[in-house]
């Protein structure tokens, strides 16, 4: 159990240092915790049943979260470590950056639902509570500096909780007195029908510009986004609310955030992320991305998050104009006898010609083709976002889909986290693979 707090700990910084365990049975209930605070703003409980991995947890783990919370408000207040106005901890409070793994084990074994994901057994809730509790209480008696760490990570946690109510409040009070006015930025579509309605996410007013040109206005609603917007893969509501661009987008989206969220008032079910093929795009795209695994998780499991496939190559063939979304798209259709040493990329608009070969009546003839290289949505014509990116019946797009949580949630950590170390080490690891834009 210890093995495995340090193992989904290896990229964090911890906050205590000695790793809290207990094993002990009690009634007839077998009881196992270790846990870890780290520098972190969510958490990990890994619940586990007679070895079975409940991921929607169960009475083992309400049985656990009661006895944590209790325990360190009555060792904070026995010890006079946060003022009486502050009120208390409450469950979000003590559970921020806690890593816990918890395990039981029963005769008799009751789940809920047929996937064996949630304990039903209320026998393992006391269980859980009285073991857990008793040795918790032990263990900050026993190491007072981690009884600290631990205390002032949560009293910061409550300041956090308060501050973050009070700005989301601000927000919500704000769309309710307005009539719900939405972002000044925003180019809503006509539609009220969210399963037909598609917001794209794109970079600065010049793609803005031509999106909103472009656009289906029954249907397509524009979000232009200034900049890069805050990485909030440690950054709290409130901190978060405060980014300008983040706020836009959260009252743009219609479903609120945190313990207010709401799928069902989702005003689009397409966010279509459209930003440019280059370092910064991809950098955006990442940075959208982390806000929407973080804090609109249930977004991206019901599948509304997209990515838009801009073409890099708008190629004339004569009268022909033809797009092309890869390097390998683009020398088929400049043909397979072309010498790819000859033909140049141009960027911002700029035209060049290269010779393609093509076979007309079995005789081989010669043909000017010229290239344009799209670094930008920005570079683009409203017809042409339109017709390549934006046009249902012609547009690529890809599904954000994540089919592996865990591996997820450890390359955000990994990232987009406050330790450089593990970063550095995954890009050394990773550097071959990487496609490089220059």
């Amino acid at each position: 159990m210890i093995s495995l707090v340090k193992y989904y700990n290896k990229f964090q910084k911890p906050v205590q240092n000695n790793i809290f365990y207990v094993e002990k049975e009690l009634d007839g209930v077998g009881v196992e915790v270790a846990l870890q605070y780290v520098d972190d703003i969510v958490d990990r409980i890994f619940p586990f049943a007679n070895n079975i991995y409940t991921g929607e947890g169960g009475t083992h783990v309400t049985g656990f979260k009661t006895a944590l919370t209790r325990t360190l408000n009555t060792y904070c207040k026995k010890n006079e470590m946060m003022k009486e106005s502050e009120g208390g901890f409450t469950g979000e409070d003590v559970l921020e950056g806690l890593t816990a793994v918890i395990s039981v084990k029963l005769r008799e074994i009751q789940f809920e639902g047929q996937t064996k994901a949630k304990l039903g057994s209320m026998e393992a809730q006391g269980a859980v509570a009285t073991v857990f509790g008793e040795a918790f209480a032990n263990f900050l008696e026993e190491n007072p500096d981690d009884a600290k760490s631990i205390i002032n990570k949560s009293i910061l946690a409550l300041k956090a909780r308060k501050a973050a109510k009070a700005a989301k409040d601000s927000v919500l009070r704000k769309g309710a007195l307005e009539g719900m006015t939405l972002p000044g930025k925003l180019a809503d579509c006509q539609s009220k029908d969210a399963s037909e309605s598609e917001l794209f996410l794109v970079e600065g007013d010049s793609a803005g510009g031509s999106a909103k040109q472009g656009r289906d206005r029954r249907t397509q609603a524009i979000l232009p986004l200034r900049g890069k917007i805050l990485n909030v893969e440690r950054a709290r509501i409130d901190k978060m609310l405060a980014s300008k661009e983040v706020k836009s987008l959260v009252i743009a989206m219609g479903t609120s955030i945190g313990d207010t969220f709401d799928l069902d008032k989702m005003r689009y079910h397409k966010i279509i992320i459209a930003t440019d093929a280059d370092v910064d795009g991809s950098h955006i795209r990442t940075l959208l991305l982390t806000l929407f695994y973080r804090y609109f998780r249930q977004v991206v499991d019901a599948g509304y998050i997209y990515i838009a496939q801009p073409p890099l190559y708008k190629i004339k063939k004569g009268k022909e104009i033809l797009y092309a979304y890869t390097d390998d798209e683009k020398l088929k259709i400049v043909g397979k006898g072309a010498d790819v040493s000859d033909i140049q990329e141009v960027e911002s608009g700029e035209e060049i010609e290269a010779e393609g070969p093509e076979l007309a009546e079995g005789k081989a003839k010669s043909n000017k083709i010229h290239i344009q290289r799209f670094k930008g949505l920005g570079e683009m014509n409203p017809e042409e976002l339109w017709e390549t990116t934006m046009d249902p019946a012609h547009r690529v797009l890809k599904r954000v889909d994540i089919s592996d949580a865990e591996e997820a949630n450890e390359i955000f950590d990994i990232l987009m986290g406050s330790e450089v170390p593990p970063r550095k080490s995954f890009i050394q690891s990773n550097a071959k693979l990487a496609e490089i834009d220059i």
